[in-house]
């Protein structure tokens, strides 16, 4: 029996794979070639965009990259990021307003007023430390470090299962002198092993051991909170990746005025309620934190402990579903 044609069905599905490269010709992706410096004109803004096809996203960030102009979009329900070049979007000028009825506004705001544990001229752990769902959203601080990338425990980690979920937070003077951990990082990630959201934790992440908290980190007289985070997602841009929504302070250590500059970036702040180094326990919920980059093996030992002995709430998920 001959097929059937129904031309409804056959241009529907014309009409969406028309779509699909549309958008897929949409994305940017910084080449090989592309340094920090390349990419001009760097700056925040608050758009409410729309494509050709439909699609709605609100934009935080502008840059030209090689001669094109390329926009950083947010899903304001999914909490993902994107680049796209900015000639595929009509975009126009928003307000804070248009995001209150959002998940991403609620999630700023709500990480913004979380008040962490303040002590004399600082706040501690400010912001998002547990998320909406009974399993453990583990997160990495990539600080700077001499010694080379944990790989031992990426690879256990995969062994969990396919795409398994971390957050990692990038500093940028990490990723200036570790580009082959963070390139075999993109190549688990590529492979299947991992599913990574980038974490913005500074460009210098300022640390003096004998400086008090409330001088310390991005407290440090002179440091430049702007500067610290817009370069360090510009770099993780350069090396052909995208920032995402989330922020986490050096030490996570902060203050009043800094919890308002990162939410006037329109980024949520990312705290941990089990820093398993320190003799944190996770539950349903937590923000699990370690590092991997070489300065804490404890907690990495830790968490394979906890793991082994089911510990750690089940399953790990992606930080973007930790904001309610």
């Amino acid at each position: 029996m001959l097929p059937i044609f129904r031309p409804a069905v056959a241009l529907a599905a014309f009409v969406s794979l028309t779509l699909s490269a549309a958008a897929a010709d949409c994305a940017f992706r910084a080449g090989s070639a592309v340094t920090p410096a390349a990419i001009g004109d760097y700056r925040p803004v608050l758009k409410s965009c729309e494509a050709a096809d439909g699609r709605r996203a609100m934009s935080i960030r502008e840059m030209t990259i090689g001669g094109e102009s390329v926009t950083l979009l947010a899903d304001p329900e999914a909490l993902t990021t994107r680049l796209e070049r900015l000639a595929c979007w009509t975009c126009r000028d928003a307000g804070d307003e248009e995001l209150v009825s959002t998940r991403m506004g609620r999630a700023i705001a709500a990480s913004a007023e979380a008040p962490g544990i303040t002590h004399r001229g600082f706040l501690q752990n400010a912001g998002l430390t547990r998320g909406a769902t009974s399993g453990a959203f583990l997160t990495g601080d990539l600080c700077p470090s001499k010694r080379p990338l944990d790989r031992a425990f990426f690879a256990r980690l995969a062994a969990s299962g396919p795409h398994t979920p971390v957050a990692l937070a990038v500093s940028g003077l990490w990723l200036t002198h570790h580009e082959n951990d963070f390139h075999w990082l993109i190549a688990q990630r590529d492979a299947g092993a991992l599913d990574i959201v980038w974490v913005d934790h500074t460009y210098t992440h300022p640390y003096r051991r004998k400086l008090a908290d409330a001088s310390n980190f991005l407290l440090t007289k002179g440091v430049n909170p702007e500067n610290e985070i817009l370069r360090t997602e510009k770099l993780i841009i350069a090396n052909g990746e995208t920032p995402s929504l989330f922020f986490r302070f050096p030490g996570l250590v902060s203050s009043d005025p800094l919890m308002e500059a990162v939410r006037q970036f329109h980024l949520v702040t990312l705290g941990a309620d089990a820093w398993l180094a320190i003799g944190q326990k996770p539950g349903p919920g937590s923000i699990v934190l370690v590092h991997p980059n070489g300065n804490e093996p404890f907690g990495l030992k830790v968490f394979s402990a906890d793991v082994a002995r089911g510990a750690i709430p089940k399953p790990l998920e992606p930080l973007t579903a930790a904001p309610e």
